[in-house]
């Protein structure tokens, strides 16, 4: 009987639709493995498809063709160690997501997974059939349990698997990132790890996916609890475990510990690694954003610039005749810090051929916010003829605290094909900006130093659409603002929470009303950057006619 066994674990990055690519990545990383001397090369929940594919897996050409590709990887991989990997799996006419065992040629074991999360991001009971409690597979005369992601959220999988032979627990996962979740995951699987007295492998996938980050961080336990491995967050990373027999058991012999970075740095980097990866996996190679003097389009460019470079990033001055100095000053010194190539489009001259072209129409009437309106859906207009005439995607720069009240243009400044900063609210905006000031990391590609200078920062906000114009004007300031969203988007709180908290009926009610009338913005909105368990889009999904108000 074998005293030692090698995993070697594949924290890798796979796209969503590339099956080719996938079984490529997966064969590289059997190709470490076996060079490593690995008895078994483990990969993460779906990889042959990527994940989260959403109703994509469905479809039968697709997952067929998924299914193939792994039977070719099988046939690849026979001369060597055993290879898991996560791939849809038909049985029965029906669909279940599953974790397959590839040895000698042929995929061996399908283990089935049990546990369908259905909320937030996911929605795997619409998509795929439960799979039965099973029991633990072979890989030589070693008996392993794959709990698959959910599945080890749940005692009764791990317990099963225990109970069945299991001496150790590998866990494949699709785990995407929120702040302050390697908490939770570390909290579960610590409870695996006692409840079973077995060493538990928690393997997790890295890259976007559209607004979802996967941020790797896999580790290792040894019955307890105790930490044997940390892999690094977002990297891609493959490392071979040892696992040695002992009187008590299997027990993971300890390896290198990657620190995990505080929530502002994580944060920031799924800002900068969702922007990379969706235009890396979409195709587009460079950025162009309007740059406004401002504090959103200011970090939205440094993000931009730390994940592309500044020679892929195009920054696009577009004033009229309520842009500030001050703005005109602060835009070309974020553009110069950044490096970025800065163009300077006035929209005096095309705003007034508009006003002139509706001018009969709109004899008699006042100006307000149509006319405001106007400007900004002309800078729209301006800047995605740069986009189609460049071949450079636009970023849209609204903070989730804008995007949750609709203070912003639809067809305007909501223009773009991407929006880093979607689920970043406003107070949380001026201090990223602060921490991207005294941070630099290897995997920015900007300058060090500071990038935005303190004025954009502290000057108060606005949009400059009219004279004198400040958003405190329009909305109750953002620490007030961001504090009412939290209870009524985040927290999915009433008026009476609002109200317990501290603050007026008035106020909440407003927000509300708000919130709901700007849900149709939102359903026409660019993809961002998911931060948070509450995200706008699959997190948080109602209905764009809705008449209904709380009464408190």
């Amino acid at each position: 009987m074998a005293d030692r066994f090698r995993v070697t674990l594949a924290q890798l990055n796979p796209t969503v639709g590339d099956l080719s690519g996938n079984a490529n990545k997966a064969r590289e990383a059997w190709g470490a493995g076996r060079e490593a001397g690995a008895d078994l090369v483990a990969l993460p929940e779906m990889f042959i498809t990527g994940y989260n594919t959403q109703d994509l897996v469905q479809k039968p050409i697709f997952h067929q063709s998924a299914i193939a590709e792994v039977e070719r990887l099988a046939a690849d991989c026979a001369d060597g160690p055993a290879l898991a990997i996560g791939s849809p799996w038909v049985a029965d006419g029906k669909l279940f997501n599953a974790y397959l065992i590839l040895k000698g040629g042929k995929i061996t074991t399908q283990v089935l997974k049990h546990h369908l999360p259905n909320a937030t991001v996911f929605d795997e009971v619409r998509i795929f059939d439960a799979g039965p409690l099973g029991g633990p597979y072979a890989v030589g005369n070693t008996r392993i349990g794959s709990p698959i992601c959910e599945d080890g959220w749940f005692e009764d999988v791990a317990e099963t698997l225990a109970e069945t032979g299991a001496e150790f627990l590998l866990i494949p996962n699709g785990s995407p990132y929120y702040r302050n979740k390697m908490d939770v995951r570390f909290n579960h699987m610590v409870a695996r790890s006692v409840e079973t007295d077995l060493p538990v492998i928690y393997l997790n996938m890295v890259g976007g996916q559209d607004d979802q980050v996967f941020d790797g961080g896999s580790f290792v336990l040894n019955p307890g609890g105790a930490l044997a491995v940390q892999m690094p967050v977002f990297d891609e990373a493959i490392q071979h475990l040892d696992l040695e027999r002992t009187a008590q058991g299997w027990r993971a012999v300890e390896g290198a510990k990657a620190s995990l970075p505080d929530e502002w740095e994580q944060d920031y980097h799924v800002m900068t690694l969702a922007l990379r990866d969706y235009m890396r996996k979409t195709g587009f190679k460079k950025v162009l954003l309007g740059l406004s003097g401002g504090v959103d389009s200011a970090i939205v460019a440094a993000i931009a610039v730390d994940a592309l470079g500044a020679e892929n990033v195009r920054c696009v001055m577009l004033p009229s005749e309520y842009t500030s100095q001050e703005s005109l000053d602060d835009a070309e010194a974020v553009a110069k810090a950044l490096g970025v190539h800065y163009d300077y489009v006035p929209i005096a001259e095309g705003r007034a051929a508009i006003t002139n072209t509706l001018a009969p129409l709109f004899a008699g009437l006042d100006e307000g916010l149509t006319e405001e309106n106007i400007q900004s859906r002309l800078r729209g207009l301006l800047l995605m003829a740069m986009s189609n005439k460049f071949g450079e995607m636009l970023l849209t720069t609204g903070n989730k605290s804008e995007v949750a009240v609709g203070y912003a243009t639809i067809y305007g400044d909501m223009a773009g094909g991407y929006n880093p900063i979607k689920d970043l609210y406003k107070t949380r905006v001026f201090e990223t900006c602060r921490w991207r000031n005294a941070n630099h990391r290897d995997w920015m590609m900007g300058p060090e130093g500071e990038v935005i200078r303190p004025n954009v920062i502290d000057k108060p906000p606005s949009a400059e659409l009219r004279d004198d114009q400040k958003d405190s004007d329009s909305l109750p300031d953002y620490p007030e603002l961001d504090a009412l969203l939290e209870i009524l988007v985040d927290q999915e709180g009433s008026i009476a929470d609002c109200i317990a908290a501290g603050f007026s009926r008035e106020n909440a009610k407003r927000v509300e009303h708000l919130i709901y009338i700007s849900e149709y913005k939102r359903f026409q909105s660019a993809p961002g950057a998911r931060l948070t368990p509450r995200a706008f889009w699959l997190d948080r999904r109602y209905p764009i006619v809705n008449r209904w108000r709380d009464p408190g």
